[in-house]
């Protein structure tokens, strides 16, 4: 397949172009910027502007699209506003562009996040789970309608809800390892809140996987069979490093470094199962956390 992959420079971006690109598919990375532009097979596009000329997609197979605005950082009212907005247009100028080059068999998996449930406690998610209220659910909620026009036209549309990517060189888990390293990690919070996640060899293959899944469209749950407690992969981790994983970070410390994000992100509880994913039969390498930690931190030393 063709495939043209937004966010290509990010970190998951760089590990699904160099995946895809040895399975013998051609990556083609969407780019701002004329400097950018010159780089092989490169589509220039501008996501705030709306500008993505179609024809630049016409010999394109499938779309894979992840970039939009870190959520990882303090929201102040200017970057809830760049983290909605970034999501939202980006996603629609994809959409557009692709609904306007009217090519059958067309694909686009667009990310989205996990956390569009919300906050919700031990109840067990599934993609027929209704809705979230808080910031990032109304935000999720918002960037899936976003690649309507392309479903519209007739695109396979599949929304990525993605939970957080077990990975040491990005995400959550880069953060954390410093202090679990050190001796000084442990629970967020009370500990007792889900965590959903996935392995990142898991999370590659997945994508893969739903561009050649034809009867894959909609929103599908991108995370790992078992999730876990916050405390739990807290000493997961902690076993995996033979490291002391005891010392809690309470939420009240959290609140105060990093308010709402904190609130929306790490002290939010999501329970999701991957129901789509058993559907369609994806097999998971890595279905449980001490697998998956035990597969990263030796591959990464």
């Amino acid at each position: 397949m063709q495939i043209a992959i937004s966010g290509a420079s990010g970190f998951l971006g760089t590990h699904l172009t160099r995946h895809l690109a040895a399975a013998g598919h051609v990556v083609r990375p969407l780019v701002r910027g004329d400097a950018e532009v010159e780089r092989m097979g490169a589509i220039p596009w501008d996501p705030l502007s709306g500008a993505l000329e179609p024809q630049a997609l016409a010999n394109v197979d499938a779309v894979v699209h992840l970039a939009g605005e870190p959520i990882d950082r303090r929201w102040t009212a200017a970057r809830r506003r760049r983290i909605l907005e970034s999501r939202v247009q980006g996603t629609g100028t994809i959409a557009r562009a692709m609904a306007a080059v009217k090519k059958p068999g067309m694909v686009l998996l667009s990310m989205s996040g996990i956390n569009i449930y919300g906050d919700r406690g031990d109840e067990v998610l599934d993609e027929q789970s209704g809705m979230g209220t808080d910031f990032l659910a109304r935000v999720s909620v918002a960037w899936e309608r976003a690649s309507d026009p392309a479903r519209d036209a007739g695109v396979r549309a599949v929304q990525l809800r993605t939970s957080m990517v077990v990975a040491t060189g990005g995400g959550g888990l880069r953060r954390m390892l410093p202090f679990f390293r050190a001796g000084v990690g442990g629970p967020m919070g009370g500990g007792r809140q889900w965590m959903s996640w996935i392995a990142l060899q898991d999370y590659l293959r997945c994508v893969e996987f739903l561009l050649g899944a034809g009867e894959a469209h909609g929103p599908v749950n991108v995370t790992a069979p078992h999730p876990v407690r916050n405390g739990d992969f807290a000493r997961a981790l902690g076993r995996a490093l033979r490291r002391p994983a005891v010392l809690p970070l309470p939420a009240l410390a959290l609140d105060v470094l990093f308010g709402a994000m904190a609130r929306g992100t790490v002290l939010s509880s999501q329970r999701a199962l991957p129901r789509r994913l058993g559907e369609l039969g994806f097999e998971f390498h890595y279905p449980m956390i001490a697998e998956a930690l035990a597969f990263e931190l030796a591959r990464r030393g």
